[in-house]
């Protein structure tokens, strides 16, 4: 006998059907649980280092899991764990060896032990680094643990499925979406909501009316830190309810809804789905109610701020405890009067429960031997070499007592290993027998194994990486055309549209006026709003709409307004875009092009120069500084061929000067990585980059004239610098070196000086002290006066080089002061 019974999707379920579907639900939440449980006792015996769990906030994320489908995108909270199982993408063997950092991807596919547990993600890419077809899985972008930091992806994932479903050029991208049908799911824990990036986020997606659900995991705390000190009202969509859209605006769908009441989760996520994917409007679920049993985090213990009142209430009302009462409780009654019943008693749901927590137990032991047996393995390899060293040395005792201790450690690690052969070498330093090359060669291998294990994929490493793109100058026809440079900036734009229909650019006076230096003139009125766009002032979100299109198969190019506005979005380009591909062992990628110009200018909000700060927070980001607007043209054609994530600093008071306007658009190529000598020379080398090598040439031209011939390198490319070492030969022509930046003192000259000096041993051509000459250590001072005084001069330039000749020759050039 069977009832039809209304659940998820207004799909019909025979009862027998709707039962196995709810006793499924019920064993993946309390698998889940078991699996949280477990893994902080994990932790507290110190097989893992830490753990942050998803325990309370099982039922909710079963019913997100209900309407989640192909081809959606997940940027969400490391407390999604039961949502991962429930979609199939994470099993109880994967979630231990996370907390293990076990780094064969194969056993931990979330990113092959870089994050810690609870940091979720599939795989966009295949083992050639290659998109997969994005619409046939359910797909989850990677977790940061900073918190917040999710949110700027996500608009850019959910706005992928808007640009899909109105640019015609793209209709045949059904790899990346099925006529922008997909939704973009957020999920964050309600203290979180605190961040400024989640309303910037809010906002911009209320404003760009794209398919996005996002996800308040409220259980009243923040670590220890009641919601009445988080959040006006103690309620996040109490003071949202202003984006509530209603008959002639845009805005948000809003619900709230108790996190223990599963069948009203089901219905609540199912109805915010429809709306978000038929109507592409973005829809908020406050998810109220919900415990966090086992406190923030392995690091402490949440009855230490929590009254008796609030942890009895926990126990009562914990999502699974009310999921399994209901399960007891449910009873239906068909048309034949039989009573129809989930279990016939709780001893069913108990047995459920036993054999649950035996599969965990059993994954939690799979994964730890196939996590230790790797590392054992290792060191037995590593004290059968030592006990033959030994056997040969005169320190055989010393190095025996190594090898001893090395295998009485119960639970290796590979430093136990490593260092243990590395204090070895040392004992036997000035001893020669074939069992010394043998350790030798072991050590080597074991340092080269470990860099593809916690150091590769920081960029595409493989052969056809943008790195190994060849130059292709630039043309000019017969009769110089000679125009604004900013002219060259908009023409190749134009090229770039017309070639790859993939391709989106977007910023703040970006889209109607062509930007603010006219680099994007006309071309809003020639591509449509949709790829070449004005957006708010919000670099954050502007760097995330980048991140999540580019995910999902775009080329966007985004661009932040000046130079020092970008750190603004320094978090988001640092601790999202610059480890994408790192923390997912390549399996992700967002070749994201961001946008901005800066060098030379005047005042301490618009300085253009803070480039040392930026280098040493986004690596995993190529930094590109070229000197003119050709050559900036001539970065973006190269970087559409590749798929790393990319800076381009265009040079601002460069837009208004005169350069020749190539007939190549779009084809030329400035390489990446690679510097330029663009005046060669024998007594000292200025190496530099950006508006200030007009200064270095306008002093160049000023020590000619007193017997100092200057060769000139331009960096073009601070990451990656000089890949092929061309510095490095002109130092050993001139045998001197000046950097000059704008950037304040031990900034992105020191990082060159180190680059040049030590990485390219440029130390062994010197015959003169290397030196710097950058910016005062303060922002510059407004005006064109705080420029001359704040940072270097021509005459500044000049009279550097001169000091450095005089030491070297004080008869020939005699001191200036």
């Amino acid at each position: 006998m069977s009832q039809s019974v209304e659940i998820s999707n207004s799909q019909k379920l025979s009862f027998e059907d709707f039962k196995n579907e709810v006793l499924n639900d019920y064993k993946i939440a309390r698998l889940s649980r078991e699996c949280s449980l477990l893994g902080r006792r994990e932790v507290l015996t110190g097989k893992a280092k830490f753990g942050i769990f998803g325990d309370g906030k099982e039922v909710p994320q079963l019913a997100m899991a209900k309407a989640f489908k192909n081809g959606d995108f997940r940027s969400g909270y490391y407390r999604d764990q039961t949502f991962m199982m429930a979609i199939g993408e994470l099993t109880a063997q994967q979630f231990f060896a996370g907390l293990y950092a076990h780094t064969d991807i194969a056993q931990e596919p979330m990113s092959a032990g870089r994050q810690m547990g609870g940091h979720f993600a599939t795989h966009s890419l295949d083992e050639n680094g290659n998109w997969k077809n994005l619409t046939a899985q359910k797909n989850s972008s990677s977790d940061i643990s900073p918190t917040a930091g999710q949110m700027p992806r996500l608009l850019g994932l959910a706005q992928a499925s808007k640009i899909y479903r109105n640019v015609e050029e793209l209709k045949d991208a059904t790899n990346f979406s099925n006529k922008g049908n997909e939704v973009a799911w957020g999920t964050i824990g309600n203290a979180s909501t605190s961040e400024g990036l989640f309303f910037e986020t809010i906002n911009a997606a209320g404003v760009l009316q794209v398919p996005m659900v996002m996800s308040v995991w409220d259980d009243e705390y923040g670590i220890s830190v009641h919601a009445r000190h988080q959040t006006t009202k103690e309620s996040i969509s109490e003071i949202l309810k202003g984006f509530q859209r209603e008959k002639g605006t845009n805005g948000y769908e809003i619900f709230v809804v108790n996190g223990w009441d599963y069948v009203q989760l089901i219905d609540t996520y199912n109805k915010a789905a429809e709306i978000a994917r038929e109507q592409h409007v973005p829809v908020l679920i406050h998810v109220k109610e919900l415990t966090q049993p086992q406190g923030h985090s392995t690091s402490g213990s949440h009855e230490r701020y929590k009254s008796k009142e609030r942890l009895e209430w926990e126990k009562e009302f914990d999502c699974i405890a009310q999921m399994r009462q209901w399960i007891l409780e449910f009873e239906l009654t068909d048309e034949q009067g039989d009573v129809l019943r989930f279990v016939e008693n709780e001893e069913e749901l108990t047995a459920l429960d036993k054999s649950i927590k035996k599969e965990v137990s059993t994954a939690k032991r799979n994964a730890w031997n196939s996590f230790i047996n790797e590392i054992k393995s290792e060191v037995i390899t590593a004290t059968t070499l030592l006990d033959k060293v030994a056997a040969k040395s005169s320190n055989g005792t010393f190095i025996t007592k190594y090898k001893n201790d090395l295998s009485a450690i119960s639970e290796p690690i590979r430093k136990d290993i490593l260092s243990a052969c590395r204090k070895v070498l040392r004992l036997i330093r000035d001893e020669n027998f074939a069992e010394k090359i043998e350790l030798q060669n072991f050590i080597k291998e074991s340092i080269k194994t470990a860099y593809d294990k916690y150091s590769s994929h920081l960029l595409n490493d493989t052969d056809n990486s943008v790195v190994n793109s060849e130059e292709v100058k630039p043309t000019y026809d017969s009769e110089k055309n000679i125009v604004d440079a900013r002219v060259i900036m908009r023409d190749n734009f134009e090229a770039i549209l017309e070639k790859h229909p993939e391709v989106l650019v977007f910023g703040e006076d970006a889209g109607y006026i062509g930007d603010v230096n006219q680099g994007l003139e006309g071309l809003q009125e020639k591509f449509g709003e949709l790829r070449v766009s004005d957006t708010g002032i919000r670099e954050a979100t502007i760097l995330g709409q980048g991140i999540g299109m580019a995910m999902r198969g775009l080329r966007p190019i985004a661009e932040i307004q000046y130079l020092d506005y970008l750190l603004y979005a320094l978090q988001i380009m640092s601790d999202d875009l610059a480890t994408l591909r790192y923390r997912t062992y390549g399996k992700q990628k967002a070749p994201l092009i961001i946008r901005t110009r800066g060098h030379r200018l005047e005042g301490i909000w618009h300085a253009g120069s803070p480039m040392g700060g930026i280098i040493n927070n986004v690596r995993g980001i190529h930094v590109l500084v070229p000197r003119n607007m050709t050559k900036a043209a001539g970065f973006y054609n190269t970087l559409l061929e590749g798929d790393d994530p990319a800076l381009v600093v265009e040079c601002l008071n460069g837009y208004r000067l005169k350069e020749e306007l190539p007939n190549n658009l779009g084809e030329f190529k400035t390489p990446i990585g690679e510097v330029e000598v663009i005046k060669e020379g024998t007594d000292i080398t200025i190496l530099s980059y950006g508006s200030t090598l007009r200064l270095v040439e306008e002093a160049a031209r000023d020590l000619q004239q007193v017997g100092i011939n200057v060769e000139i390198v331009d960096a073009q490319s601070l990451l990656p610098f000089d890949k092929n070492h061309d510095t490095v030969k002109s130092l050993a022509k001139t045998n001197r070196l000046l950097v000059v930046d704008e950037d304040v003192p031990g900034g992105a000259s020191a990082y060159l000086l180190q680059e040049v000096l030590e990485n390219q041993n440029g130390y062994v051509h010197l015959d003169s002290k290397p030196q710097t000459l950058s910016a005062k250590a303060h922002r510059p001072a407004y005006g064109t006066d705080g420029d001359y005084f704040s940072k270097p001069s021509a005459e500044d330039i000049f009279e550097k080089v001169y000091e450095i000749m005089h030491e070297a020759n004080p008869t020939e050039f005699k001191s200036l002061y």
